[in-house]
């Protein structure tokens, strides 16, 4: 019978950081019922000062992201003749830290029979561009799951090549955050991720929140009505059909 192994088992985290750029970009890498799982880690929201790891300083592995602004020429309303027009935010990854990317998932494939890709990026509700960017890549380049994490909100999910990217998990356990604010019952995202002779058997998740005392308690799917709509809504707009079963989401791997 072939192994299945599921990610929320494992148990395993990997920050991405290291002496230097060489050690903060290794991968994690794990072996649960005979099959290997390598994990990745990247951020592109990070401090500027001495957060990113150089060729012989300590830090964070990173894909650096890039923003401009400019006026929309083609559909806007009102036409982009008019003085004050707002401007279009564009955002991409840089192409040094892609092709970095590229490279450690390649050698990764060749040590590990699943390669998880994880990316710490995102502005509050948004999909930008830079994140659809890398986890395109990431794929592209070999992963077999992205999971993304950063702006503590519950983001959509895509289905890119038959590949679940969680654009962002939410607030897992994230009770007490910067100047010691308590943050309350932010919502979470579980993934439940199944493997069968190395490929993905099923993606689902499960919304989470953490009570008083930080404990992360599952949630009955029939109490969160507003936010499963939500993540729906805004998953199907990226071209991924989810589906309820019980207290778990179902995601649609054949889109």
């Amino acid at each position: 019978m072939a192994s299945i192994a599921r990610l929320d088992e494992l148990g395993v985290a990997h920050t991405g950081a290291g002496a230097n750029r060489t050690s903060a970009r290794a991968p994690a890498i794990f072996t649960r019922d005979e099959v290997r799982f390598g994990f990745l880690q990247r951020s592109s929201v990070y401090w500027p000062t001495n957060h990113e790891a150089g060729e012989d300083s300590p830090g964070i592995a990173v894909i650096r992201g890039h923003t401009a602004y400019h006026v929309p020429m083609h559909g806007s309303r009102p036409p982009a003749n008019r003085p004050g027009i707002p401007p279009e935010i564009v955002t991409w990854a840089d192409p040094v830290y892609l092709k970095r990317l590229d490279d450690d998932i390649a050698a990764l494939r060749g040590r590990a029979e699943v390669v998880v890709a994880s990316f710490h990026w995102g502005l509050h509700q948004e999909v930008l561009q830079y994140m659809t960017e890398i986890a395109h890549r990431a794929i592209d380049a070999g992963a077999d799951l992205v999971i993304g994490h950063g702006p503590h909100y519950s983001l959509p999910i895509e289905i890119y090549k038959g590949v679940p990217i969680f654009y962002g998990l939410g607030s897992f356990s994230f009770h007490t955050g910067h100047g010691g604010r308590q943050h309350g019952d932010w919502l979470g995202m579980m993934a439940r991720v199944s493997w069968q002779r190395r490929k993905i058997a099923r993606a689902a998740f499960q919304f989470v929140r953490h009570d008083r005392h930080n404990r992360t308690v599952l949630c009955a799917l029939a109490d969160e009505g507003a936010a499963l709509d939500d993540i729906v809504r805004r998953s199907t707009d990226l071209g991924a059909s989810l589906a309820p079963r019980r207290d778990e989401v179902e995601l649609d791997l054949r889109t």
